[in-house]
């Protein structure tokens, strides 16, 4: 007996429109994604640090590609922590950040965060700030043509408190400093200055611990301030000592005895005489000089956590007003 088989059922004209509509948002949907994370992308910029060069409220078209093309390293809900990291690859870049590039990258200190600020010294380079001019190699770096100062100029003899490594002065007398590089072999020995180690071992991607007692704290370079500013939760200070477990590398003296506490990676780290950095650091700051938090304030940027170059503004809108800027369309940023 030959069983008969039904005829696929016919859709309406109006429902295969609409799954042909459907399938078609959906493959411009995943196309733009995949613009997104690996040729260009659209960032708004919400602070001046970088005025007026770039404004607040500039709709920035940004370049993935000339840094080198990479893959996504985390899948979750945009503009929250709800997810999780893959790992990625980056393919062969077209260039490497110069000194002056205006450069999109993931902050530090809370890598939730996106900042677009100038290139101003490379891997290698000596930088020194002498009465607001900023000298990298014995050379100065001039103040971009739209850069500003909006703040009177701080003593030579006074220390910032809040700026990098504590006594590096402040940040219109800034000591001379050298920018990491790939290769660089830093000693571990008495001198070694540990608030300047650490971050540098945890942005190269190793784990570092220190055992105190019977408890172990983890070594984060994510700043609870930062993520209090985002989430807007006193909560997230219960994560860090001396209540919970995770240890920012400035919080704390690492005294000659406590190093011996110190672990890389499972090790003590007094185990190896040296430490041989592994991936190139720049030096980055806004033109706004007098409102910017930039490398004065927190240090080196990672070359894995460099996004890509800014290059032009699509649409601006004046936050006060809701009122477009039209004349800032089209702008390349320089």
């Amino acid at each position: 007996m030959t069983k008969k088989i039904s005829p696929k059922m016919k859709l309406s004209p109006r429902m295969e429109k609409i799954l042909t509509e459907a399938k078609s948002l959906v493959t411009i949907v995943i196309i733009a994604l995949l613009l997104k994370v690996t040729i260009v992308e659209a960032y708004i910029v919400p602070t001046g640090s970088m005025e007026n060069t770039i404004m607040t409220g500039d709709f920035l078209i940004g370049s993935r590609f000339v840094y080198g093309m990479r893959t996504p390293d985390w899948i979750g809900v945009p503009y929250t922590d709800w997810g999780f990291s893959i790992p990625y690859y980056r393919f062969p870049p077209f260039k490497r950040p110069r000194q002056g590039d205006v450069i999109i990258f993931k902050y530090p200190r809370d890598q939730y965060h996106k900042y677009v600020k100038r290139c101003i010294a490379e891997p290698g380079d000596t930088l020194e700030i002498v009465a607001r001019k900023v000298w990298v190699n014995g050379t100065e770096f001039p103040l971009p043509e739209h850069g500003k100062y909006i703040g009177s100029m701080l003593p030579r003899d006074f220390e910032q408190r809040e700026i990098f490594l504590g006594n590096q002065g402040n940040k219109d007398f800034f000591k001379p400093i050298v920018i990491p590089k790939k290769g660089d072999r830093i000693p571990i020995d008495a001198n070694t200055n540990w608030e300047y180690l650490i971050p540098i071992m945890i942005m190269d991607g190793h784990e570092v611990t220190l055992q105190k007692g019977s408890q172990q704290y983890r070594f984060t370079i994510t700043d609870p301030n930062d993520l209090y500013r985002r989430k807007g939760k006193r909560e997230v200070y219960r994560d860090y000592y001396p209540n919970g477990p995770l240890l920012n590398p400035w919080s704390i003296r690492i005294s000659s005895d406590e190093v011996n506490y110190v672990y890389l990676d499972g090790k003590p780290v007094t185990s190896q005489r040296e430490y041989v950095i592994e991936q190139d650091y720049y030096w980055a700051m806004g033109d706004n000089r007098d409102d910017s938090l930039d490398s004065r304030y927190w240090g080196f940027v990672p070359e894995n956590l460099i996004l890509g170059e800014a290059l032009f503004v699509y649409f601006s809108l004046d936050l006060d007003s809701w009122v477009p800027r039209f004349n800032r369309i089209g702008t390349i940023i320089r």
